[in-house]
């Protein structure tokens, strides 16, 4: 890597909140959830934004960086004041660096980088949007369409169902100033959902227990709001909530949309899908080929099924699907399928007589 700030598309007088616009819009064009195509460039380069924003951002680390570049930061002593193994004892006067002490969370051999995942986390509040990850969706690498459109550097509103403060205020803070080790694998958890509840968005509350490192259970409520729109799959996280795996070290609990299945509909992406029966005898005569169906909040909508020219024909009735959660207030469509029921149990005077009905205007 050769300038942090160039990295960052900085200047090297920018502002913290230059630093945290710059790493924002950048971390979330190169995140490599969101690059599935070009995985390897987007790692490299999503790497080198988690690097260069945890230096500048800490204005220790930049301090060092702009005095003697990343080989001397790399190189600095993480235990007191001046000193740089390597050659870099003798660099200021006296052997003490400018602007007194500094210290690196690494033991020794000066300052190692975080994780990226564990940078793009602590910064935005969260684990990985683009797959569903806090139940948010991402369309844009422009800061005014992006949930993480704040200044601050973290999640709008807090968790949800209220769990701003779930996270402890360490974990939120500069990168820097946390222990590089690995965050622990989450805990992971199937949200079962009914088509209604994707349909209009809900509330649930679940009850939870967590083992902490000393043996005892701990019992709590967490409170998940559904957002209307959302699709099985979509990964909820809830930092720090699960067991504790070493002293101050917890999990986090991770819920995963799971669609139930209805009985009268199906889901196709935004769209709802759903049969009609009709009778073979209305469909030739011109019977009663309307059909009521209720919607999944309680309307009903009237579809017309007149002039089918094959038995599994369908209506498109625009703008009564699933909501779309990347758009609101728009739909996907609802697609109407006919399943015509042909009559049973008919003689062979019938079927001669029916023939002969038909042939002049089907070829038999």
């Amino acid at each position: 890597m050769s300038d942090y700030y160039k990295v960052l598309g900085v200047s090297k007088g920018c502002s913290d909140d230059d630093l945290k616009k710059a790493y924002r819009k950048l971390a979330l064009k190169w995140h490599p959830d969101r690059n599935p195509g070009n995985k390897e460039q987007a790692d490299k380069k999503f790497k080198e934004l988690a690097e260069a924003y945890e230096v500048l951002s800490d204005p220790e680390k930049r301090r060092i960086y702009d005095q003697v570049g990343i080989a001397g930061l790399k190189g600095a002593s993480g235990d007191g004041p001046g000193g740089f193994p390597g050659g870099f004892s003798g660099a200021f006067p006296g052997g003490a660096f400018p602007g007194g002490q500094f210290h690196f969370s690494s033991t020794s051999g000066g300052f190692t980088p975080s994780s990226a995942e564990q940078i793009f986390a602590q910064f935005f509040g969260g684990a990985s949007p683009f797959s569903g990850g806090m139940g948010m969706d991402i369309d844009s690498d422009e800061d005014r369409h992006s949930p993480f459109g704040n200044s601050s550097g973290g999640f709008p509103g807090g968790f949800p169902g209220g769990f701003a403060s779930s996270m402890p205020s360490q974990k939120r803070g500069t990168p820097g100033s946390n222990s590089s080790s690995r965050k622990p694998d989450p805990i992971k958890r199937q949200l079962p959902c009914s088509l209604e509840d994707l349909y209009l968005g809900n509330t649930k509350k679940l009850k939870i227990t967590r083992k902490t490192i000393d043996g005892s259970v701990q019992e709590k409520i967490l409170t998940i709001s559904l957002k209307p729109g959302w699709k099985a799959g979509t990964k909820l996280t809830y930092a720090n909530e699960g067991d504790e795996v070493a002293r101050g070290v917890f999990q986090d609990m991770e819920f995963v949309v799971e669609e139930k299945q209805h009985p009268r509909f199906t889901r196709d992406g935004d769209d709802l899908k759903c049969t009609v029966e009709l009778d073979l005898v209305d469909v030739l005569s011109g019977g009663s080929t309307k059909r009521s169906i209720e919607t999944l909040d309680g309307r009903r909508i009237e579809v017309d099924m007149t002039n089918l020219r094959n038995s599994a024909e369908t209506r498109i009735v625009r703008g009564e699907g699933m909501p779309i959660s990347k758009s609101p207030g728009s739909k996907g469509n609802l697609i109407v399928t006919a399943a015509v029921r042909f009559p049973t149990g008919l003689g062979e005077a019938q079927k001669r007589e029916l023939r002969r009905l038909l042939s002049g205007g089907m070829n038999l």
